[in-house]
Order: structure tokens, then C-alpha cells, then sequence
């Protein structure tokens, strides 16, 4: 057989993998159904009525592409959020917007900093431009600012992500605390702060758009997926300088957005009582978790985000089997990936009937891990 390889070494030396096991395959894999879907990090309390009408309406138009240039969608955001229309950039998710940034700013071997145990599918995307991942370790169950700015200024690395409020851990830091991160970043380190949660989380925990929007560093990544419903539409959004965000158009898919989801993004960000209404129903989600763990003997960690982490007074090994015994009742839920975050579960917040089946299920299976 011929050693000849189609792929480019880099390529060639990736595993062929997926960040994440949907409950889709876990269903495929090993027969079973899932009957309560809170594990990845979606909102079960679904889109405003007021979105999928406008979709409905809409439908009969999919025949055409979407504007290239999301002018209409850059242009609602950029009013909704008090910025120039050019300091916005639109990509599917911030998965997509994730590699874009890496694809920009590393060449391969650039070290790229960001927290042991974060958010895998960044690290999919600096391994996968043939990035360094160099990694701080979290400081009592939040990102060390402190640890990732000296990882930085010692690797003079030109990239690092941050995550406000995190995941997997549901924690945040306050708004000025950010700045201040931000701003001794030295200007040849882009900062990915990635605020997917960022109307979940307390009053003050988020930087104002004005404390950040004149450093051409900062990139700020937003999305419809968790708060406004709409994980499977795909649309996020990235805040920066003009120059900064023009820079995506070089190698985005300009047709790459789906018509029908920015239907949906413009529609769902029209209607903010709908989105006050579900921030509201996901605080009490949030509250009802951490009253099912309290009840089982576990301790749930304060949240800023649409999930709740919950320590297993254990270890990993003994939150997998959590993870899987509550699978066979068909409640899917998820754990961080990586020693000490892993002695946790990850529960996402969903409507009452879900509650309801995870708060059944979990002292079955607590009980029969002895």
C-alpha cells in the first residue's frame, strides 16, 4: 500500500473527532431515549411564539441566499447594543466565529492561551490551525485572570480566550475586573472574551460595550443560541473595533448563513419582554437544580449561565457514573472534562416536566452508587 497521504501533515496528524457526544449519538450508541434534555446547555423553554411566526412567514423565501454582508442583522445589533454598525461581524455560532478568530490571528506553533478545562471546541480549532495550547489550571472553580496574564506575557503568546460567565462551571467575574484583565494585556495579545451567557449572568458581571469597544484587541463573542432560544439556528456575533471586525470578511463564508436564522435573530431580538420572561424562568431553573442537588446531599456552585454545576464530593470517576446512571432513566446531562473540574455534574436548565424527571432519577442512581 501506497504511504501517500491526500491530507496535509497537519491534517494527516489530527484524531478525527467531535467535541462533544450529542444525545443523539448517545442514543444511537447504546439504545437508549432521551426523555429530558439538560446537558447541553441549550434552552429548553424554546423562541419567543413571536419568532417562529416570523419564520413560519418567512419560509416560502428559502429559495433565495441571505444578504452576504447581514446588513439588516448587523445593523439591529449594532442599534440594540449602541455601536457602529462596522464594529459588528455575524458568523454561525460562536463555534464558527472561534475558528474564524484563530484562523486570523495563528500560524502554526503560536502558543495560544486559555484555562484548563474550558471550552473544547476552542481548543479543537487552535489544534486544528496548528496552534500551541498553553493552559492555566482554574482557581477555586473560576478562570485566574492573574494566571492567564502571565501566561501570556511569558509565552508573549498573540491569542487568548477567556470565557465570562464560564463554561463548564457556571462562575464569572465582575465587569471591572475584566477591564482591568483587558487592559494589561499587552496590544500584541488578541483577547477572545466569550460571553455566550451574557444575559444570564448577575447585574455588574459583564464589562459596559463602551469600557471595551476602542481596543482593537478585544474581540467579544455573543450568540442566540442559549438565552434567546435558538442553538439550533446557529447565529452569533462578534464586538469589536471596525477594523477588527472587517478583518472576518477576508475569510468568512459570506453565504454561509442560513436565510431563516436571521429571520429568527432579527425577530428574537425585537421581542426583549420574551426575553425577560425566559431570563426569569431560567434563574428559577437555576434555583430548582441547586434545590434538587441540596436535597441529595450535593453541593450546586453558584451559576451565572443557563446550567448548573454540581459537586459530587468525589471525583471523576464517580461523576461519570452519575452521568451515565442517570442516562439509563434517559435524563442526558454532562461533566467538565478535565481533573478538578470533572468531580462535577452539569446540569442545563430546562422546563418543569425535565426538573421533574432529574429530580426522580438522581437518588435512584445516587443510591445505587452506594
Amino acid at each position: 500500500m501506497s504511504a501517500f497521504s491526500r491530507f496535509t501533515p497537519l491534517a494527516s496528524a489530527l484524531p478525527s473527532t467531535v467535541p462533544f457526544v450529542g444525545p443523539e449519538a448517545i442514543e444511537r450508541q447504546r439504545g437508549l431515549q432521551v426523555k429530558a434534555r439538560i446537558g447541553a446547555n441549550e434552552n429548553g423553554f424554546g423562541p419567543a411564539p413571536s419568532v417562529l411566526a416570523a419564520m413560519r412567514e418567512q419560509a416560502g423565501e428559502i429559495w433565495k441566499y441571505n444578504d452576504p454582508e447581514n446588513y439588516v442583522l448587523r445593523e439591529a445589533l449594532a442599534n440594540h447594543l449602541g455601536v457602529a454598525i462596522g464594529s459588528v461581524a455575524i458568523g454561525g455560532g460562536i463555534d464558527e466565529l472561534l475558528g474564524q478568530i484563530v484562523r486570523l490571528v495563528i500560524e502554526p506553533g503560536a502558543p495560544v492561551v486559555t484555562s484548563l478545562g474550558g471550552y473544547p471546541t476552542f481548543n479543537f480549532h487552535v489544534t486544528g490551525f496548528g496552534g500551541r495550547l498553553v493552559t492555566v489550571p482554574y482557581a477555586s472553580d473560576r478562570e485566574d485572570l492573574d494566571g492567564l496574564l502571565e501566561a501570556v506575557k511569558r509565552e508573549n503568546a498573540p491569542l487568548v480566550y477567556f470565557a465570562n460567565p464560564d463554561n463548564p462551571m457556571g462562575s464569572w467575574w465582575d465587569g471591572e475586573s475584566i477591564v482591568a484583565f483587558a487592559r494589561a494585556l499587552p496590544e500584541t495579545t488578541m483577547l477572545i472574551l466569550d460571553e455566550a451567557y451574557s444575559e444570564t449572568g448577575p447585574a455588574g458581571s459583564l464589562p459596559s460595550i463602551d469600557a471595551l469597544i476602542e481596543l482593537p484587541n478585544i474581540v467579544r463573542t455573543r450568540t442566540f443560541s442559549k438565552a434567546y432560544g435558538l442553538a439550533g439556528a446557529r447565529v452569533g456575533y462578534v464586538i469589536s473595533t471596525p477594523g477588527t471586525a472587517r478583518a472576518f470578511d477576508k475569510i468568512r463564508n459570506h453565504f454561509g448563513m442560513n436565510r431563516l436564522a436571521t429571520v429568527a435573530a432579527l425577530a428574537a431580538l425585537k421581542d426583549q419582554a420574551y426575553l425577560a420572561e425566559v431570563v426569569a424562568n431560567i434563574h428559577g431553573a437555576r434555583d430548582r437544580i441547586a434545590g434538587i442537588a441540596k436535597a441529595n446531599d450535593l453541593l450546586p456552585l453558584a451559576s451565572a449561565t443557563n446550567f448548573v454545576a454540581i459537586d459530587s464530593g468525589r471525583d471523576g470517576t464517580y461523576a461519570r457514573a452519575i452521568v451515565d446512571g442517570l442516562m439509563q432513566y434517559g435524563v442526558f446531562i454532562r461533566m467538565p472534562g478535565v481533573a478538578p473540574l470533572n468531580r462535577c455534574i452539569r446540569v442545563s436548565v430546562g422546563p418543569e416536566a425535565d426538573m421533574a424527571l432529574f429530580e426522580e432519577a438522581l437518588p435512584q442512581v445516587l443510591k445505587a452508587l452506594g
